[in-house]
């Protein structure tokens, strides 16, 4: 009998035996299965002596179940999907990967996590990350004040990881003074491959809202390529630096706020001063100006492209090195360029310097020509990250005055911005 995805197999190498079911897998020379403890295995082709159907797949009805038994001496979380690969699972009649949202389904795809709170799941949006919006933002933020209004002791908001660094940073403005922590939670690999990272990366953001005093925005994402920790980052200073490695959030000019050993579950915090609870009234301000723009610095520049700002509310320059644009002679066009920055300035555009180093810090005061660009009134962001900027940029219009903007700009809300720099903030 020819085994087909979806089948309950038992897969026979020389070394041992392993049931599960049959994965969809094209992609490498490995037979996949999910074995029942809700992980997935990849072994071998050429190791495989024998694979045997045990029982052949057969579609479920759909149809309403009941809600999951509360303990209450657990604590509870609410799940709050925005798409991504991690709220995925195998649909075994296409083979493709499809999204389930209710407290039952999430707990038959990753069982662990009912040992460890009393789960709550809900649907805000099914999209790819990059997809994403301003106005999402405030939905998210709206549905997260639901939740705290009916006591949750924590969220895990599921996203794509291509914005998640964004929606961090969005979600730490907008969310002020929040009492409970609110974690965003990706997958760099899908759910129906054997090294998918779905898993880990929610039963670590469970325990780390179970066990700790933790409150505030951050993420919960594999510090490593293995499977033994997962790390707590910080929501404003986290970026994607790589396309696929499960480890590909690393915290810029910054460290990692705690650390989840998957195996026994224990806790570190590499942060002492981190958020916990307090008597400041929670704020929600959701509020986004959506004329806001990000231009990136580059040889070969031409005045046409800063001009195609001209009636934005914001714009936010990554530029080279210390805060660089080409801006100097002996190129004409270049002092063009800058005429065109004052322009926008002049013509009501807020206009912010960040760096594409990413590491290190913008100085306005050491070179010509971040001493003009500054001198014209743009406002140098110091070690912010430029997508950071970005969303500040455009929550500060969006909640602020003008001529609070400038000064709030360049003040450490949530953790943006550094006033002095560690050595040790650096890849290693």
């Amino acid at each position: 009998m020819t085994a087909k995805a979806g089948d309950r197999v038992k897969v026979i190498t020389s070394d041992e035996i392993k049931e599960g079911i049959l994965m969809p897998n094209e992609e490498t020379d490995s037979v996949v299965i999910k074995l029942d403890n809700g992980y997935n295995v990849g072994i071998d082709k050429k190791k495989v002596k024998e694979m045997k159907v045990v029982e052949k797949y057969k579609a479920k009805e759909t149809h309403s179940e009941a809600k999951p038994k509360k303990d209450s001496k657990k604590p509870a979380i609410t799940i709050l999907h925005t798409g991504g690969t991690i709220a995925s699972k195998v649909n075994y009649e296409t083979g493709g990967v499809i999204s389930r949202f209710s407290p039952s389904e999430i707990l038959e795809m990753f069982p662990e996590i009912k040992k460890i709170a009393n789960f709550d799941s809900k649907l805000i949006e099914q999209m790819f990350s990059e997809d994403i919006r301003f106005e999402h933002y405030r939905i998210i933020a709206n549905a997260v004040k639901k939740e705290i209004q009916k006591n949750t002791d924590g969220i895990i908001i599921t996203h794509g990881t291509d914005t998640l660094g964004y929606s961090a940073a969005a979600l730490s403005f907008i969310l002020e003074n929040v009492n409970i922590p609110v974690l965003l939670v990706g997958a760099q690999r899908s759910s129906d491959r054997g090294s998918s990272d779905a898993a880990m990366n929610l039963v670590c953001a469970s325990e780390f809202i179970a066990k700790t005093d933790f409150v505030g925005v951050a993420m919960c994402m594999h510090e490593s390529t293995g499977d033994n920790n997962c790390a707590i980052l910080p929501a404003c200073k986290t970026r994607k630096l790589h396309t696929s490695r499960r480890d590909a959030f690393k915290p810029v000019n910054d460290t990692i706020i705690a650390r989840i050993n998957y195996n026994t579950r224990e806790i570190e915090f590499l942060k002492k001063d981190y958020e916990k609870k307090s008597d400041k009234k929670f704020v929600v301000k959701a509020s986004f100006e959506n004329k806001v723009g990000l231009i990136k610095c580059h040889p070969n520049m031409f005045k046409q492209q800063f001009d195609f700002f001209k009636g934005y509310k914001g714009l936010v320059i990554e530029g080279t090195g210390l805060g660089h644009a080409p801006v100097d002679p002996p190129d004409r066009l270049h002092i063009n360029i800058l005429d065109s920055i004052s322009s926008l300035i002049k013509s009501g555009t807020i206009v912010a310097m960040t760096s594409q180093c990413l590491f290190g810090s913008t100085y306005p005061h050491v070179y010509t020509a971040a001493i003009n660009i500054s001198e014209s009134g743009v406002i140098y962001c110091k070690d912010m990250l430029p997508e950071t900027a970005f969303v500040k940029l455009a929550w500060l219009l969006g909640n602020y005055k003008k001529d609070e903007i400038k000064e709030l700009m360049t003040k450490n809300l949530r953790g943006e911005l550094n006033e002095r720099l560690k050595e040790d903030e650096f890849l290693d």
